[in-house]
């Protein structure tokens, strides 16, 4: 604040103004403000105070609470609530800092800030306090320690200080500039100059910055800019205060008169919204300070340095009943403040006390303030000093306790081993340019450290369970890491090393040597790959899924149809699903769930990856369910048996995946409430039992799934909420049983871990042997602990560790709707039958068909892979035999493991997340037949999406129903592409670039042109795909599209959706066109379609070889390079095109045009040594004119061609 027009006395302070504490004049002193405070032993007694009787406060109307003394005789220059504690920081002139924790102002601490200047600001932060001093900027522990120390030019005099973010702060006074610092770095990153000199108050509100100046003014300024907005000239001697809520702004300040300043009892306010004055505000106090109190309306509090404050409207009339009044000790108030709450005010007085006001007995500073943290009490024995000076002081001296216990240093051997020190890891480097002759490895010395010098540093311990949140980035193939030693090598996290020729040179076989196709994992959330093999190898799902078709743009059921076509047709090359994952982003529960993360979340693991995967199960889960509800179920899919589970209203992922169970309710009471539900997934729980108690996973099961517990409820015969028993009965059991593990803490895993061990003392007893606590049986030992009658093959030790799962289950329905589980072995089968014929009584058997595990590092975190039992028909249709086999999918490392492989889980590395177990003989109850759901309506005419788009701007002409393409067919295609998100590499030390993640792109165009027949050349599609997504870069150079022409609202071009333009496509390839174009892999591959010519390998659809004319590849010699589009046709067809911009239509056609060309040239391909000649000279040319088109006076392109005058006909 501005203190020109106070009393110029007050600047002239008497060492001691003990005086003013006149107990008869101040009886409302409490002594106990006193406490730890030396007064001058001729003032006045703390005996003399008498002590305040209980203070009432009533509820709404402020009232004086406690009163308490910072710094006796030195005036309060300023007072301050804390934001983050409950704590009221006070300065004083001497430069002194004090805070009171609580309503009822316990000191808390007290510490000096400068030896001389006084303190003119505080600021509190979330981890210490600012301190604004006349040129010092001091941050400040709340104890007191500094933490750092900001020294100001000497010819500054600051008054203000302002905190813009959590990390900027502005700091103004007399000077005719601002600074900024950042309090990160500690220094100065910025000086404003202002127009008027002398900023003393700073605020801001999310519309501007405000300066209140020492001359009257209050100028706006821009939040980025820092430019002049607004000025309003509000007094015309100086500003004492002013504050800003919502549209309005008041001030208070002194005005000229002759005989100098005097103090205006008019407010000024102003309407923010209108840039104006509004009706002056006339009070009956002299303003020194003012705040807005907004609770019910916005109400300012004006306060005279006599003590008199007044509350009023800002748009109304002031009141003289609301005036109370402050009895301070001083004759001054020096300052005033507001908690964050409005349910404390803060009085600063000249003689160093502090009233506290408040509007309700208890009163809470902050709306949600954090535990204070407290100093231990200091506990000082009267021992004799010891001088620690001399050397030959005996340390026997210090006096240490006697005692016979054990020290708690001392812990027994059975808690606590020999831990040797570790040995360090062996530099990155040396792995890196090691090579191995035998079992030794050679590597040159990097001299990173000093000679036969290593320094050791023991690694933090592994982290606990409760940390499963990291991902892993050790990919398979790369050098063995320390930190990796107990994760088996197959299931690491795999990524894709990237060269300059992107994949094409990556052995993705390697990895995957089935003819099953992988998922790549570059794409954002691919962390759902491995649910997405899940759902494909259900058979019934992959089957329905893959005969819907609806007509939503983002329907995940539709893209997951096409994925699965993709991988339907892959010979065991990866696929990704590019436009599924787009889709998901879009769907507005995936967001609210959390189950989008974003790129820097999953680059770093923050994601915790086993609650992820479980969400999204449930997720996906669900969404389809409502995809499938929204269209009539085709009767080819109604239960074979009819069941009477499945409703009209209800869709086969609900026949296949919901249990339909009754919900109880008992109260107290007696009444009892049942209510009918269905879920399509259960989740486990676990009972609460340490001690070692043997439960099978049946038990478990049965407890999850009929969970009965006690919680309180709403009674509608005791209308309140009353403390019911609460079970759940099983009416209709699912096809195929979902299971969320829920092992997100170290609770779960001691869970598992301990019935593992059980299990495996379980089956070591059952084989005939014993297992002892320190012995390991080598596997020629255990092949003796067999049967004696040697008739079944016992499995090895290594078989049974760490196993508990079953690999099915059998549950029964009882006739009082109860629900038998137990697990079920082949033995039992021998014994009981088959499960088929039990299923007439209502007894079913399931089989375990997918684990879903998080692989756990215990530096990195984790990644998620699947254990997925394939069935005879996946093998039938890929390698021609009918055999089932447990498989591990990695994203797109794939590789046959061991069934018991799949249920064993090391709780350091491997834990469950979600389990599938299906009934017997499921596919028998279900149609599998596929129907192609696309049909040729999809090629015929459609409205655009854009607004603007009128028929004169259209670029093609749609196919009529007599020009429908045949087997055969030629058809021009080209894509256009704009980038989503940047390539992100780094340059190695050698200068070559890494490419760490590639560019995303997203097609924009497609363009296809008619081959043959009247109108060759004329295109039949040409949408321009609209997109949600941020475009990162318009490619305008080489793609041609512009900003704007993706947005409905303002683009004039044919704007559909990529849903629309990709069935089209999928049409054309299904029906066996021959797609000709110029660098067709690239096209494909972002359009999500799968290609196979060649080396060609992408995503979704796969198109045959001999339907892919790729004049990349036709005018191409072996090991040499590519050549342009544009080369090509000025060397072959005479002709300039991709002059400024790329056009999908014009380089369409030109592919057709070289194609003919081509076809003219070799003859049909009949003359192979003729068209050789043709291509040495095309190389010869190439490398003569460094492949660049020469730019002629005259320059033709595809327009001046005959076939273009028939689309300007038409």
């Amino acid at each position: 604040m501005n203190f020109e027009g106070l009393d110029p006395g007050l600047a002239e302070y008497a060492p001691a103004m003990h005086s003013a504490l006149d107990p008869v004049l101040d009886a409302h002193l409490n002594p106990s403000l006193l406490q730890n405070v030396e007064l001058d032993p001729e003032g006045v007694a703390l005996e003399a105070l008498p002590v305040q009787e209980s203070v009432h406060i009533m509820e709404g109307v402020y009232s004086e609470l406690h009163s308490v003394v910072a710094e006796v005789g030195v005036p309060v220059s300023v007072s301050h609530f804390d934001l983050h504690e409950e704590m009221l920081w006070v300065g004083s002139h001497g430069g002194h800092a004090t805070s009171f924790f609580g309503p009822a102002l316990e000191r808390y601490s007290s510490f000096q800030v400068n030896g001389s200047d006084d303190i003119r600001q505080i600021q509190s932060l979330e981890n210490g306090i600012l301190f604004l001093t006349k040129n010092n900027l001091k941050y400040m522990a709340r104890g007191g320690l500094i933490i750092f120390d900001y020294l100001l030019d000497e010819n500054e005099d600051m008054h203000s200080l302002l905190l813009t973010d959590s990390s900027t702060l502005l700091v103004g006074g007399l000077q005719n500039h601002i600074i900024e610092i950042d309090l990160n770095t500690v220094q100065e990153t910025q000086k404003y100059a202002v127009e008027t000199p002398g900023v003393t108050i700073m605020r801001q509100t999310n519309r501007f910055f405000f300066c209140g100046h020492t001359s009257g003014k209050v100028s706006l300024r821009d939040l980025r800019t820092f430019k002049v907005e607004h000025e309003f000239d509000a007094f015309s001697g100086s500003l004492s205060d002013f504050d800003v809520h919502g549209n309005l702004l008041a001030a208070c300040g002194f005005s000229s008169r002759l005989t100098g300043l005097a103090c205006d009892r008019f407010l000024k306010v102003y309407d923010l919204r209108m840039m104006r004055a509004i009706t002056p505000l006339q009070v009956h106090v002299d303003p020194a300070f003012l705040r807005f109190i907004p609770t019910y309306t916005s109400r300012l509090a004006i306060i005279s340095q006599s003590g008199q404050c007044q509350f009023c409207e800002p748009t109304g009339l002031a009141n003289p009943a609301d005036i109370f009044h402050v009895n301070p000790v001083g004759p001054l108030l020096m300052t005033f403040d507001v908690s964050a709450s409005k349910q404390a005010l803060a009085f600063g007085d000249s003689e160093g006390c502090v009233h506290l006001w408040t509007d309700s007995p208890e009163p809470s500073f902050n709306p949600y303030s954090r535990e204070t943290e407290f100093a231990l009490p200091c506990l000082v024995d009267s021992l004799p000093p010891l001088d620690w000076s001399q050397d030959l002081l005996p340390l026997s001296l210090i006096p240490v306790p006697l005692t016979t216990d054990t020290l708690l240093s001392d812990w027994p051997a059975a808690n606590s081993a020999p831990a040797p020190r570790r040995a360090p890891p062996v530099d990155a480097e040396i792995l890196r340019t090691m090579k191995k002759v035998g079992f030794i490895g050679y590597a040159p010395n990097p001299r990173t450290r000093l000679r036969n010098q290593i320094p050791y540093r023991l690694k933090e311990s592994d982290s606990e369970f409760d940390s499963f949140s990291q991902v892993t980035e050790s990919p398979v193939g790369r050098e063995e890491e320390p930190h990796l030693h107990m994760v088996s090598k197959k299931y690491r996290k795999v990524t894709i090393k990237y060269s300059k020729l992107g994949l094409e040179d990556f052995d993705f076989k390697h990895y995957n040597k089935t003819l099953f196709a992988g998922l790549e994992p570059h794409i954002p959330n691919a962390y759902c790959n491995c649910m997405i093999q899940v759902l494909y190898f259900l058979e019934p799902v992959r089957c329905l899924i893959q005969n819907h078709l609806c007509q939503k743009e983002f329907c995940l059921a539709c893209e997951l149809g096409f994925l699965f076509h993709m991988l339907d047709l892959s010979r065991g090359d990866p696929c990704q699903g590019n436009n599924f994952l787009r889709a998901f982003r879009t769907i507005p529960e995936a967001s609210a769930l959390g189950l989008i993360l974003a790129d820097s979340d999953e680059a770093s693991g923050k994601g915790n990856l086993a609650r992820l995967i479980q969400r999204w199960n449930r997720f996906i889960l669900t969404q389809l369910h409502q995809d499938m509800q929204e269209l009539e179920i085709p009767q080819a899919y109604r239960g074979a048996g009819g069941s009477s589970f499945c409703s009209s209203g209800d869709s086969v992922i609900g026949q296949l995946f919901s249990c339909e169970m009754e919900n109880c309710s008992l109260c107290r009471c007696g009444s009892e409430t049942v209510r009918a539900s269905s879920t399509l997934l259960f989740t486990l729980s676990y009972p609460d039992d340490k001690t070692g108690k043997n439960y099978d996973f049946a038990q478990v099961l049965k407890r999850s799934i009929c969970l009965d517990q006690n919680t309180q409820a709403w009674c509608d015969t005791c209308e309140k909420y009353q403390p019911t028993i609460q079970t759940r009965n099983i009416r209709h059991l699912p096809d195929i049983l979902v299971i969320n593990c829920e092992v997100n803490s170290s609770k779960e895993a001691d869970f598992w871990r301990m019935q593992a061990e059980v299990a495996f003392k379980m089956a070591v007893k059952k084989h005939g042997g014993e297992i002892s606590k320190n012995k390991e049986f080598a596997l020629a030992d255990w092949k003796e602990l067999g049967s004696p009658e040697g008739v079944l093959v016992c499995p090895s030790i290594e078989e049974l560790k760490n196993v508990w799962l079953p690999f099915s289950i059998r549950m029964k329905m009882t006739k009082n709707k109860g629900l038998d589980v137990c697990n079920w072995t082949d033995g039992d089968e021998m014994q009981w039958g088959p499960a088929r014929a039990e299923e007439e009584h209502g007894v079913y058997v399931y089989d375990l068909m997918a684990t879903v595990v998080h692989i756990l590092d215990s530096r990195t975190g984790g990644s998620l892979v699947a254990h997925i039992k394939v069935g005879e028909t996946y093998h039938q249709r890929k390698e021609g035999v009918t055999h089932q086999q447990w498989y591990l999918f990695n994203d797109f490392l794939i590789e046959p493991i061991d069934k018991h492989e799949a249920v064993q889980f090391d709780m350091n590395w491997k834990v469950p997340a979600i389990l599938y177990y299906v009934k017997r003989n499921l596919n028998s109850r279900y149609n599998l037949n596929i129907k192609n759901p696309i049909e040729a309506s999809v090629l015929l005419a459609e409205a655009s999406l854009a607004r603007k788009q009128r028929k004169t701007h259209t670029t093609f002409i749609p196919l009529m129903l007599n020009e429908m393409p045949q087997i055969g067919d030629l058809v021009g295609l080209d894509a256009e592409f704009v980038t989503l998100n940047e390539e992100e590499a780094e340059l190695r030390s050698d200068g070559t670039k890494s490419t760490i993640k590639p560019s995303q792109m997203s097609v924009a165009r497609i363009t296809c042109v008619r081959g043959q027949g009247p109108n060759e050349g004329i295109p039949f599609i040409d949408d321009y795909i609209s997109t949600q997504e941020q475009v990162v870069d318009y490619l305008t150079q080489y793609s041609g599209i512009k900003p704007g022409d993706l947005d409905a609202k303002i683009s004039s071009k044919h704007l559909t959706t990529l849903k629309s333009t990709y069935l089209k496509l999928r049409f054309l390839i299904d029906i066996g066109v021959k797609f000709v174009g110029h660098g067709l892999q690239k096209d494909f591959r972002v359009i999500n379609l799968m290609v196979w010519q060649g080396s060609f390998k992408s995503l979704l659809v796969r198109v045959p070889k001999d339907q892919v004319l790729d004049t990349v590849y036709l005018f191409h010699m072996p090991r040499k390079r590519m050549i342009s589009l544009r080369f090509l046709a000025w060397y072959f067809l005479d002709l300039k095109i991709q002059g400024e911009t790329h056009d999908s239509i014009e380089d369409a056609r030109t592919a057709l045009q070289l194609y003919r060309k081509y076809l003219e040239l070799s003859k049909n391909g009949t003359e192979p040594e003729s068209f050789h000649k043709v291509l040495k000279g095309l190389y010869e040319k190439g490398r003569k004119m460094d492949w660049k088109v020469p730019e002629p006076e005259g320059q033709t392109s595809p327009k001046n061609a005959a076939v273009f005058s028939s689309v300007l006909a038409l």
